[in-house]
Formats: structure tokens, sequence, C-alpha cells
């Protein structure tokens, strides 16, 4: 029963040893505890805050990447519309030259065709002239008298033309 009801002595040196070793831990163990338990949450408060920040910049880094890959999206469709106005340019041109070419050959053989022409129709006023001259050197050697063998012979010389 003294367990159950203790004895004023004992319950007075129950205090006094309570009260030194509650003495002696708070000089001894509170302190260093409580200074270390400021530490760690100082130190738990300068990593949270580090981790804050570094959440910020990060969302701010991904916002400036959004950017950036709108700015190159942007960037490359106007890349392409300048690709396809210059394909167009680049076509446009080459058609152009393709027609000035066309047009500088066909001139060039409508030249070639008209020069070919005239040597042609000179090359027979030629032969007429030449076979004029053959049948009037024809008839002055013949020197006919009578009218009608002239004309018989002229004839005859037409006809043979005529069949060459």
């Amino acid at each position: 029963m003294e367990l159950i009801r203790p004895d004023f002595g004992l319950l007075f040196w129950m205090l006094i040893s309570f009260g030194i070793v509650l003495l002696i831990l708070r000089r001894f163990a509170w302190g260093p505890i409580l200074n270390a338990l400021k530490t760690r949450e100082r130190t738990i408060q300068e990593r949270l805050d580090v981790a804050r920040k570094a959440k910020k910049e990060l969302a701010e880094i991904e916002f400036g990447n959004e950017r950036i890959i709108a700015l190159a999206k942007t960037e490359r469709a106007n890349m392409l519309k300048e690709a396809q106005q210059t394909k167009k340019q680049i076509i446009e041109e080459a058609r152009q030259e393709a027609r000035q070419e066309a047009n500088k050959i066909m001139e060039d053989t409508n030249r070639k065709i008209e020069a070919r022409k005239k040597e042609a129709e000179k090359e027979i006023r030629d032969q007429i002239a030449g076979l004029s001259v053959d049948i009037a050197e024809k008839v002055l050697k013949e020197k006919l008298s009578d009218d009608q063998k002239q004309k018989d012979y002229i004839r005859n010389l037409v006809n043979e033309i005529t069949i060459n």
C-alpha cells in the first residue's frame, strides 16, 4: 500500500529528485535541444523558401519556354510562307524566261523561214531567167523566117519546160 499512498518523505524526495533532474536537463539538454530545433526549423524554412523560389523560377522558365516555342512556331510559319512565295516567284520567273526563250526561238525560226523563202524565190527567179535566156537563145539560133514555124517551135519549147 505504500506504493499506492506514498509517505510525505518519499513524496518530498521524489519532488527534489525531479527538480534536480529538471534543472540538469534544463541546463544541459533543453538549451541544445531547443537550439537544434530552432536551427532545424530555420533550415527547413530556408529550404521551403528556396523550393518556393525554385518553383517560381521553374514556372517563369516554363512560361519563357512556351513563349520561345510560340515564337519558334511563328518564325517557322513565316519561313514557310516566305519559302512558298519564293517558290512561286521562281516558278513565275522560269515561266517568263521560258516564254521569252520560246518567243526568241519562234522569231529566229520565222527569220530563217523567211530567209529560205527568199532564197527559194531567188533561185526560182534565176531558173526562170535562165530558162528564158535558153529559150530566147534557141529561138535566135533557129533564125526562122516563117512565123508559123517560130510559133510551133516556141510551143514545143514551152511544152518541154512544163514537162521538166
